[in-house]
């Protein structure tokens, strides 16, 4: 809509209804998430606000478009709207976006066959003219998350929109996430020139450093380079399309020097804007040096502006064998001060034909995954492997002390995103069956700057009621209703059933964008657990609260049974409060 026509006030007041599903609420937070990522709209919990959006569970997804009414705005989030892609498409539709194909030029990029239009649903494909709308100058986007698919309301004659150019006749509808066209008009209706949680990126492009340091000890240091010796031949930014691309990224060799050499490279100084301690690194590595060369990632930490010191504290490390391809890494920050993060290269024992290099670097202050499974060569693995494969990742445990492993799995065509529990030491201290968890499945994009991705993402929520056909349920602790298996550490592990998305992409979307780059796939996966964190706290709070000051009438008045009972109901309330509650993130 145009310019100063139903503009939302940033941070933009919302209340989530009672009656919505669980995993619709954590799916909405997360798009919260995405907005601050790529865009200076933030979301706050309505306080005493006039002008709010009221999410509910109504009949379906839809939204009014701009700021319409007072004492709250309905937005529906209804059943089976609980996609991360359908989230943003109805808060955008909130802060003032038409559908992609109503613009007034649209006649130039798709036809509408309105003989195929389900009688009395003609008005949603009608154009809004240019004196009602604005496009900011964005060209016409048939990746926009507000675009129509091709069958939108088909009557079963044929498709509805039908793109000039074919190639995008099966792009369209995309459910993603929102498109960089997308964020572009955002930014642009409200003039940001900046972001929330974005910190930085650095892909070293056209051989600049990006206001990075670097310095040495003895006889290695890093070196901005198009290739290094021993692999890798080109970038990571720049792939697929290998030699020909004339990228850049920083490399350390370790061919020369002695044990114990270092070399730093060291980000500017950042401060966080949100209040939560949640910060992520992600960039790639390649390692070719010895394996027992080591690539530390540090935090330095000022106490204030006028700390020049600052305190160092170690936040990650790689080592190991040597790699074959780009790698991703994620490193969890979790910081409120002032800091900047240190990439350090120590020389290990034993000769070195390579290094380490690293590139594409992001900073934000969203929550990294908890689980990466990066599969190389992946197009032949697919292709080659039996039907069914299965890729597990190690042992996991939640926050709130689930033990879990996630797996990818192989159909030759098309791949599946799993989760499931198995057996471990807190399993006496749980509840069973498991409930109101939320696992998300997510076909990373490898677009190097995270503000342009368009990952592909599902979540699932445990269910406690869940029953298979046999009559067991579906989330219940592994040692009742899983089988056993023999772990790599030679002991007895009980795992119970795989659940998640049988069919969560098929390879030929996986080829589409940048989710396979180099010839790597990556998938990652987030287990949220914060209610259990809450108990854990209830509980510390309670038993401090009876050591210290009633540890008598505590013993008397509190069996054990009658204890747990009242950090249950307490977790009961807090279940109802908590997903509302948070101006960070749900975990």
């Amino acid at each position: 809509i145009p310019d100063g026509d139903g503009l939302w006030t940033s941070p933009v007041p919302y209340v989530l209804d009672k009656g919505l599903e669980i995993n619709a609420k954590g799916v909405i937070l997360k798009s919260f998430d995405q907005f601050r990522l790529k865009s200076c709209i933030d979301f706050k919990l309505r306080d005493s606000e006039k002008y709010y959006i009221n999410v509910q569970k109504l009949d379906g997804c839809y939204s009014y478009i701009g700021q319409v009414f007072s004492n709250g705005q309905d937005l529906s989030i209804g059943s089976y709207c609980d996609e991360i892609s359908t989230v943003e498409h109805e808060f955008l539709h909130a802060l003032g976006f038409y559908h992609e194909q109503s613009r007034p030029d649209r006649d130039d990029y798709v036809t509408i066959a309105f003989e195929n239009i389900l009688s009395g649903y003609e008005n949603n494909f009608k154009k809004v003219s240019s004196e009602s709308s604005t496009t900011h100058g964005v060209a016409y986007d048939y990746w926009s998350v507000m675009h129509y698919s091709k069958d939108a309301f088909s009557n079963g004659n044929g498709s509805t929109v039908i793109t000039k150019d074919p190639k995008f006749q099966d792009v369209i509808g995309q459910r993603q996430e929102m498109s960089p066209s997308d964020v572009l008009e955002l930014n642009l209706r409200y003039k940001c020139n900046s972001t929330i949680a974005f910190k930085m990126y650095c892909g070293f492009s056209n051989g600049t450093m990006c206001h990075m340091n670097r310095c040495s000890q003895n006889g290695i240091g890093w070196e901005i380079v198009s290739h290094a010796y021993g692999g890798p031949s080109s970038d990571h930014t720049g792939l697929p399309t290998g030699s020909s691309h004339q990228g850049y990224f920083m490399h350390a060799s370790t061919r020369s020097g002695k044990e114990g050499d270092s070399a730093w490279l060291e980000t500017h100084r950042m401060s966080s804007n949100r209040e939560c301690r949640v910060h992520c690194l992600q960039f790639y590595y390649y390692h070719n040096g010895s394996e027992s060369d080591e690539l530390h990632i540090w935090i330095r930490e000022f106490r204030d502006e006028q700390d020049v010191k600052g305190t160092l504290r170690l936040v990650g490390y790689i080592a190991g064998p040597p790699t074959s391809h780009w790698q991703l890494k994620h490193v969890s920050l979790n910081t409120t001060k002032h800091f900047q993060v240190e990439f350090e290269v120590r020389k290990g024992t034993g000769s070195s034909s390579g290094g380490f290099s690293i590139d594409d670097i992001n900073l934000s202050e969203i929550e990294c995954p908890h689980v990466t499974i990066q599969l190389n060569d992946f197009e032949k693995l697919l292709s080659t492997s039996s039907f069914g494969t299965t890729i597990y990742s190690p042992r996991q445990y939640s926050s709130g002390g689930y033990s879990y492993r996630v797996a990818v799995v192989l159909y030759q065509s098309f791949v599946g995103l799993f989760v499931q529990f198995l057996s471990g030491k807190y399993d006496d201290q749980l509840e069973w069956p498991c409930p109101q968890r939320q696992v998300t499945f997510q076909l990373l994009d490898q677009t190097p700057n995270i503000q342009h991705h368009m990952t592909k993402q599902r979540s699932i929520t445990t269910d406690p009621t869940h029953t298979s056909p046999q009559g067991y349920f579906y989330w219940d602790d592994p040692r009742e209703i899983g089988t056993s298996f023999v772990d790599e550490n030679n002991q007895t592990v009980y795992a119970g059933p795989l659940l998640g998305r049988v069919y969560f992409a098929t390879f030929e979307e996986i080829k589409s964008r940048d989710f396979l780059k180099g010839g790597s796939a990556i998938f990652a996966f987030n287990f949220q657990g914060r209610l259990i964190k809450m108990i854990s706290l209830l509980t510390l709070i309670i038993n401090l609260f009876c050591l210290e000051f009633y540890k008598i009438h505590c013993v008397l008045l509190f069996s054990i049974n009658s204890f747990v009972s009242v950090v249950a109901f307490l977790a009961s309330l807090l279940l109802w409060w908590l997903p509302q509650s948070s101006p960070c993130c749900w975990h």
